[in-house]
């Protein structure tokens, strides 16, 4: 393994989690002594929800503020309203903001429901919106089984910025069991996503992954030269990015 990436491998995803929540704890404090924001850049899916347990329990029992957070999520389903209960504008709040004094308007998630001939302009403010918070401090981000990093379906390369993207079949699928009665065609077909290169600029990265489901596309990202039919493999490139992952993900490391 020839690249710069930090791997750590937990017991359990409680522990890691338990860990993680504690560096942003501290992120958001030091900021805040200082007077200044804290930046997060967030994810959505199964893999983050006990680290987002973890920063709601520091908040209502030690007293974590979350008033000088800012924060920006990497994806949303395109055509899906926020009030959508498969949304990740709702899953943001439901499983995290809601519980949290977090300044909502300060709560970014790419819009999913601007006219098609509107979406470039979109996505190009949401680059121009980070920029001007000064730059996502931690980035966390979970891993699909395609090397999907935010819905960055392969191929892609290095250099994307915030778009729109068709999702792969076996995503497709895969997040199926999230919807109504697992129905296959009521999922999005597209979503809009931080591009690799936006993501590549945040200052640190944090990538979670659980469980033997994952063990194969972890070791293709940490292990395979960096590629664009593995958009994980990029953050190879990254001079601060760390894999939190539990023992079972790094089964096959």
């Amino acid at each position: 393994m020839n690249n710069k990436i930090v791997v750590k491998v937990y017991p359990d995803k409680e522990q890691a989690a338990k860990e993680i929540a504690a560096e942003i704890a501290a992120l958001i404090r030091a900021r805040a002594a200082e007077g200044r924001e804290a930046v997060l850049g967030l994810a959505t899916g199964s893999t983050p929800i006990v680290l987002y347990k973890e920063l709601i329990r520091l908040h209502k029992e030690e007293g974590l503020s979350f008033k000088n957070v800012t924060s920006f999520n990497l994806d949303e389903y395109y055509g899906l309203p926020g009030t959508h209960d498969q949304s990740y504008r709702y899953f943001m709040n439901t499983e995290l903001f809601d519980h949290v004094d977090i300044d909502k308007a300060k709560t970014h998630v790419p819009d999913g429901t601007v006219p098609a001939d509107k979406v470039g302009e979109m996505c190009a403010k949401y680059d121009a919106d980070i920029k001007a918070a000064g730059g996502i401090d931690i980035q966390i981000l979970g891993i699909g089984r395609t090397g999907h990093i935010g819905f960055n379906e392969p191929p892609c390369a290095a250099d994307t910025r915030t778009h729109q993207v068709k999702l792969n079949e076996l995503t497709i699928k895969d997040n199926a069991r999230l919807f109504f009665h697992d129905k296959i065609d009521e999922v999005p077909t597209s979503a809009v996503t931080m591009g690799v290169g936006t993501i590549l600029e945040s200052r640190k990265i944090i990538l979670l992954a659980w469980g033997d489901g994952k063990a194969d596309i972890v070791r293709k990202s940490l292990m395979d030269a960096p590629s664009e039919m593995c958009p994980a493999s990029w953050l190879q490139k990254h001079s601060d990015c760390v894999f939190a992952i539990d023992a079972a993900a790094a089964a096959r490391l």
